[in-house]
């Protein structure tokens, strides 16, 4: 037969020749993207988190223990870092913090913290040291108690008001008139200097039990001007109920020097936390796993600075001042939520995001492979039309041909079998045309040499 014999021709059952779509490439973009996924969803959970921590002033304690436990964290590869903000002290600390600069400050319960600042950590807790000289200015009389300070100047050790509106409360709650009694303002490297300052009645410090400033500040003040008379704050409970803030607490018998004793016996006085705060919008897992490491760097801390035990954690209870952080409060009440319940959300989105995956990879692969699946069919239409038109042909050569040209359409079929194509149904029906196809030839190929076609065939058009 001649390839003028129109499209059911013999010369028609050869298809052009065509680059095969390589399905190995398919899975491999396939595997890239999820491999990108998988790398990416590792990525995000697992990178650590950095939080910008204000205080100051350099070289404070505060500072220092900080520092410490930033350089920890990060020798320990934790999953929440630190990057130390230096300011002035509490007051600039709660400026940053307020004004979005920090993610977390290190501040004084009593400061004027932001709506929703919560406890992370107690750092230390200050406590109220409050004395007179055995000597008083020169026309007045010695100071015994707190009922005793109006009309005197009281030096309070301290950058800001925040000692002094504390001093005030003191005196109110005690019966004295705040307003009786002159303030000086004194900073905390002077503090020495004031207790030997004749024309100052009593001082007050607000520091850590143990401070070296109110240690050195106490024995300057014996030195210069006798034995100090410490005031008790006798009514600090009644201070601690109206005033959430601070706490009723008791400053023991030596506590400053033990011979001789300063002070001689406890002195009941007023206890105020010195924090860690983040906001309460701050991830919870976030909060939780740096709880979780700054109580368990604590006692590395403490060899390199000792300041550092006095690190505890902070009051849970919900009616408190400044409540825990959740997350604080998941890990000191055991409550820290597991992996699962941490990333579950996580897993999930990545299992959605490998289906959605999936399916874009099939539809991909659907549309790539359109053309084979088109050409897969007009090889089987071909395969039909040939079968009649075997019968018309009168040479021997030309059936060679045909049959030739049917093993290329055979392999191009298998081939596109095999690159997923098209499926084991359309594979059955092209192999049954195929079949009605040789039996045609052999037929044909019987009659033409003059035998005796055995059994009758299939016939189709």
């Amino acid at each position: 037969m001649s390839s003028s014999d129109g499209p059911t021709g013999a010369a028609d059952l050869s298809a052009p020749s065509r680059r095969r779509k390589s399905a190995p490439l398919l899975v491999l973009a396939a595997g890239l993207l999820l491999f990108a996924a998988v790398v990416g969803i590792a990525f995000l959970l697992l990178r650590p988190a950095t939080l910008r921590i204000a205080v100051g002033p350099a070289g404070s304690d505060d500072h220092k223990i900080i520092q410490a436990l930033a350089q920890n964290l990060a020798n320990e590869t934790a999953s929440v870092r630190l990057s130390v903000v230096a300011t002035a002290g509490p007051v600039d600390s709660v400026h940053v913090f307020r004004d979005g600069q920090a993610d977390l400050a290190v501040a004084r319960a009593d400061e004027d913290l932001p709506d929703g600042a919560e406890a992370v950590a107690v750092l230390r807790k200050n406590v109220v040291v409050l004395w007179a000289p055995e000597r008083p200015s020169r026309g007045r009389k010695r100071i015994k108690a707190i009922s005793d300070l109006p009309g005197h100047r009281v030096g309070v050790v301290g950058r800001t008001d925040v000692n002094t509106a504390l001093l005030r409360v003191i005196l109110k709650e005690s019966g004295a008139d705040p307003d009786k009694v002159e303030i000086a303002h004194v900073s905390p490297d002077k503090a020495v200097d004031m207790v030997r300052d004749a024309t100052v009645d009593a001082f007050m410090i607000v520091a850590p039990l143990g401070s070296k400033l109110t240690t050195d500040a106490i024995v300057a003040s014996a030195r210069a001007r006798g034995e100090p008379t410490f005031l008790p704050i006798d009514v600090s409970e009644a201070i601690a109920s109206r005033h959430p803030h601070y706490q009723s607490e008791e400053i023991p018998g030596s506590a400053f020097t033990a011979q001789p004793a300063r002070p001689d016996d406890k002195v009941e006085t007023v206890g105020i936390d010195h924090l860690i705060v983040a906001p309460k919008s701050l991830s919870e897992t976030t909060v939780a796993a740096l709880t979780r490491q700054i109580f368990s760097a604590k006692p590395t801390l403490v060899r390199e600075i000792p300041a550092a035990a006095k690190i505890e954690k902070p009051d849970t209870d919900k009616d408190a001042a400044i409540p825990a952080h959740r997350g604080a409060a998941a890990y000191i009440d055991g409550n820290e939520r597991s992996f699962m319940d941490k990333y579950s959300d996580y897993i999930w989105g990545a299992v959605l995001l490998l289906s959605v995956l999936g399916s874009v990879s099939a539809a991909v692969r659907h549309y790539i492979k359109r053309d084979e699946r088109q050409l897969s069919i007009l090889h089987r239409e071909k395969l039909v039309a040939a079968i009649a038109q075997v019968r018309k042909i009168e040479r021997v050569e030309e059936l060679d041909t045909m049959q030739h040209e049917a093993d290329e359409i055979l392999r191009e079929t298998l081939q596109c079998y095999e690159d997923g194509a098209i499926e084991e149904a359309d594979l059955a029906a092209y192999s049954l045309v195929l079949g009605q196809f040789h039996h045609a030839v052999a037929d044909r190929r019987a009659a033409l040499s003059g035998n005796v076609v055995g059994l009758p065939r299939a016939r189709t058009g």
